[in-house]
């Protein structure tokens, strides 16, 4: 039975550029479609969130250029919390999906990994 569940992803950049954060968000895009076996029609919708010190771009763009011109998409903030881990993308993506609650893939990349260790990734084919 189709269920509508939810992924979520995270990965850092170095710095607060549109280039950084578009190929960081990307690279994040990537890894969960290829963990969670994902076509676009599969994507009910996707929060994007940055840490406050990142700015420069709406990550969302970076999913416009996997063409999904009809998934709704959302960039905000994330709190401002003294302390927490900075230059972070996060995202929320809800799918719907066969799959168990169990089955889905959680992706942590990079300094993310920080984060939610038992959710770190590491895609096919990378090294380190």
């Amino acid at each position: 039975m189709m269920r509508c569940r939810a992924i979520r992803g995270a990965i850092t950049t170095e710095r607060n550029t549109a280039e950084d954060i578009l190929e960081a968000t990307r690279e994040l895009l990537a890894a969960m479609i290829e963990a969670n076996d994902l076509r676009a029609e599969d994507v009910a919708s996707i929060i994007f969130t940055t840490t406050p010190d990142l700015n420069a771009t709406f990550p969302a763009i970076a999913a416009r250029d996997y063409g999904w011109d009809a998934v709704p998409l959302l960039c905000t903030h994330e709190m401002n919390v003294p302390g927490a881990l900075d230059h972070v993308i996060r995202i929320l993506m809800h799918v719907n999906t066969e799959k168990s609650q169990s089955e889905i893939t959680h992706v942590y990349l990079r300094r993310a990994r920080e984060l939610r260790p038992e959710w770190a990734f590491e895609p096919r084919g990378r090294v380190g």
